[in-house]
């Protein structure tokens, strides 16, 4: 019989070192959020051949925002399509701490999310667009291109309340060292440097997850446009 016994203590999980926030302009910053909007989709066989653009717009912004970028496209070309569409499933699709629906990580498949998604649509109202894409509200390329394209006030309340959720994903990627970590990596260097409550908030949710109640969550949703169009 075996005398090894499982551990009943395991070291603290940490996290990533927080970031100091890039200089950038408005247009720089709204760039940015584009440029990871698309980056974080599905890499399709159109989405390859953007790359060249994407390179492009990537090599516009300042040294630290730029490598990062340019260091994932460099990964993604070496992959190659199949490749990668098979670990965009596995990591996005399949890991919970790297989902890349926001309100996950407050409510997770809880009776909240629901509200939690409803909150979203009534923010684009505000700012005067309508959400009509097929994924839910709370998709982060579709925030990150609410804000590039809004230049709105309610695009960075959305991104400040749900920062512990892109800490989070940022974490879980470079623990795995994924290709993705940089781009959530460029996003983070747009925001403002979190506060040592919020990395609380964030270890603790690294260490246990997004609440994990089942419920039979169905919300299908109608990118943007202006109200009234």
């Amino acid at each position: 019989m075996s005398t090894v016994l499982p551990p009943r203590v395991t070291p603290r999980k940490k996290l990533p070192d927080a970031l100091t926030p890039a200089q950038l302009t408005a247009a720089e910053r709204r760039t940015v959020h584009m440029l990871t909007s698309l980056l974080l989709d599905y890499p399709d066989a159109e989405w390859f051949t953007r790359l060249d653009v994407f390179e492009a717009n990537a090599a516009t912004l300042p040294k630290p925002v730029a490598e990062p970028l340019e260091r994932f496209i460099a990964r993604a070309r070496e992959a190659g399509a199949s490749d990668l569409q098979k670990v965009y499933v596995t990591t996005f699709d399949l890991k919970r701490k790297c989902s890349l629906y926001l309100s996950y990580y407050a409510t997770g498949d809880t009776r909240r999310r629901g509200t939690a998604l409803v909150t979203f649509l009534d923010a684009y109202r505000a700012a005067g667009w309508e959400f009509d894409a097929a994924e839910l509200p709370d998709y982060l390329p579709a925030v990150l291109e609410f804000s590039a394209r809004s230049q709105s006030d309610v695009a960075d309340a959305l991104l400040s309340a749900h920062r512990e959720g892109i800490e989070v994903l940022r974490a879980a990627l470079e623990s795995m060292d994924s290709a993705w970590a940089d781009v959530v990596r460029a996003i983070t260097l747009s925001l403002p440097k979190v506060d040592q409550a919020t990395r609380e908030r964030v270890l603790a949710l690294v260490s246990e997850g997004p609440p994990t109640e089942t419920v039979g969550l169905s919300l299908p949703m109608p990118a943007f446009r202006k109200t009234g169009e």
